[in-house]
C-alpha cells in the first residue's frame, strides 16, 4: 500500500445504477410503469455513491492524496466499484474492505422527466462494516479521518452506536484528526428509530470535526422541532432554521466534545462554529496552524451561485472543500469559502464528480468575483463582514 496519503474517507459506499428514462413523456410515469408492461429506456449508467466515492474523490480531484476505505462484496458490482476508482489512480482503493461473504451495496436511480427521484437501494456489504473494518495503521500514516453516512450502515446505529464510537475512539488514539458527515435517518426505520442522541454522547467526545446538514441535526438532537419546522416550512426544513437555532443547537454539540461544527444549509449556504483555543490545538495532525484564528468562532457563509443541474453528492463536495482547506491550513472564514465553492461547482452537472474542479481553478473562480445568493440575517448579535462576504456572530 503506498503511504504518502494525506486523507482516509471511510463508511458507506455504493454503486448507482442509473436507467436513462429521459425518452419517456413527462406526466406518463404511473401509466407507463404498469404491471406487465415493457417500458423501452436508454443506456444505463454507473456511478459510484456514498461519501466513500463522494467525497474521497472529491478530495482527490482538490489535490489531497486520499485512501478509500469502504467495504464491497467480491461479486461483478464490488469489482466495478473498485475498477471504476482506480481509474483515477490505482491505489486509491487499496484501503477497500472486500469480503466474500456480503454482497456490494447498490441504488437503482429511476429519475423520468418531470418528477421526483426515486432511489431502489440495497444496503449490503454497508451493513456489515464494523470497527474491526477500519485499517488503524493506516491512520497513524496520515493527517485526517472522515467517515460517513453512518445512519444507513446498521452496525453503526445498532446496540446505540458502540461499533461506530469504538471506531472514534481507536481513531483518535492515533493522533489523526477525526471528521464525521451523517445521512438523514429514514424515519420509519430501524435507524430513524434509533436513539440518535446516545450514539452522539457516545461518539462525538472523539471527534474532531463534525459535519452534518441541519435537517440531520435537528433530527437527531431536536425531533420535535425537525417535526414542526417539516410541517410548517412544506418540507423545507433549511428554509425555517435560524440563526439563534442554530447557536442553540452548537452549544450542546460543543458541549458533547466536537472541536469544530460545520452545518450544511444547501442554497442556504454553510454555518460554522468552533471551540475554545485549546479544543482546536487538540484537533490531531490537521490541526489549524494557528489555533487562536479558529478558536471561539461563529459564522454563517452564504452559498454561490450555480447554474444548477444536479444536487447529487452536493453536500459529499463541499465537505471536500471544507476538508481540503483545513488541512490546507486556512483560516476559517477562506474554509467557508471553499466549502461553499466545491458544493457550488457540484451541482453543476448531473454526477457527484464531474462539476468538481481542481484546486486552483476553484479559487481563480472564486477570486475572479464569483456572486453570491443574497442571504439576510436578522438577528440579535450578527453582522455581516464585506470583506469576507459571510455574516459574523457572537461578539465577533
Amino acid at each position: 500500500m503506498s503511504d504518502n496519503f494525506d486523507a482516509v474517507v471511510a463508511g458507506h459506499i455504493c454503486l448507482d445504477v442509473i436507467p436513462d428514462l429521459s425518452g419517456t413523456p413527462a406526466g406518463t410515469f404511473q401509466r407507463t410503469f404498469a404491471p406487465g408492461r415493457l417500458v423501452e429506456v436508454g443506456p444505463i449508467a454507473f456511478s459510484t455513491g456514498g461519501p466513500v466515492s463522494n467525497t474521497g474523490l472529491a478530495l482527490n480531484k482538490l489535490g489531497v492524496r486520499t485512501l478509500l476505505m469502504g467495504k464491497v462484496g467480491d461479486d461483478a458490482f464490488g469489482h466495478t466499484i473498485r475498477d471504476m476508482v482506480a481509474a483515477y489512480d490505482p491505489h486509491l482503493a487499496d484501503g477497500m474492505v472486500v469480503d466474500a461473504a456480503a454482497r456490494t451495496s447498490y441504488t437503482v436511480v429511476i429519475n423520468p422527466p418531470q418528477i421526483d427521484r426515486i432511489f431502489l437501494h440495497f444496503a449490503g456489504a454497508n451493513d456489515t462494516f464494523t470497527s474491526s473494518d477500519v485499517r488503524y495503521d493506516v491512520l497513524h500514516q496520515v493527517r485526517l479521518m472522515h467517515f460517513g453516512y453512518p445512519p444507513i450502515m446498521r452496525q453503526m446505529y445498532s446496540h446505540n452506536g458502540a461499533e461506530l464510537a469504538a471506531i472514534f475512539r481507536q481513531a483518535k488514539a492515533t493522533g489523526v484528526t477525526t471528521s464525521l458527515d451523517m445521512s438523514l435517518p429514514p424515519p420509519n426505520t430501524d435507524s430513524g428509530r434509533s436513539d440518535w442522541r446516545a450514539i452522539l454522547t457516545a461518539t462525538l467526545p472523539n471527534v474532531d470535526v463534525f459535519l452534518p446538514s441541519g435537517e440531520e441535526v435537528l433530527f437527531m438532537l431536536r425531533r420535535q422541532t425537525y417535526d414542526e419546522l417539516w410541517a410548517a416550512a412544506g418540507h423545507d426544513v433549511l428554509s425555517a432554521i435560524t440563526p439563534e437555532l442554530l447557536t442553540s443547537v452548537s452549544d450542546e454539540i460543543l458541549e458533547m466534545g466536537v472541536k469544530v461544527l460545520g452545518i450544511k444549509l444547501g442554497h442556504h449556504g454553510f454555518y460554522l462554529r468552533t471551540g475554545s483555543e485549546a479544543a482546536v490545538a487538540s484537533l490531531g495532525r490537521a490541526a489549524p496552524p494557528h489555533a487562536g484564528a479558529w478558536a471561539n468562532q461563529e459564522m454563517w457563509a452564504p452559498a454561490f451561485r450555480a447554474n444548477e443541474v444536479g444536487a447529487t453528492g452536493s453536500g459529499d463536495s463541499s465537505i471536500a472543500g471544507f476538508l481540503a482547506a483545513l488541512l490546507a491550513g486556512l483560516p476559517p472564514a477562506q474554509t467557508l469559502t471553499a466549502a461553499t465553492a466545491v458544493g457550488a461547482c457540484n451541482v453543476e452537472a448531473a454526477d457527484a464528480l464531474s462539476g468538481i474542479r481542481s484546486w486552483e481553478a476553484t479559487w481563480q473562480r472564486i477570486n475572479a468575483g464569483w456572486p453570491k445568493h443574497e442571504l439576510a440575517l436578522q438577528a440579535p448579535g450578527w453582522r455581516w463582514d464585506d470583506r469576507q462576504r459571510l455574516w459574523l456572530g457572537r461578539g465577533q
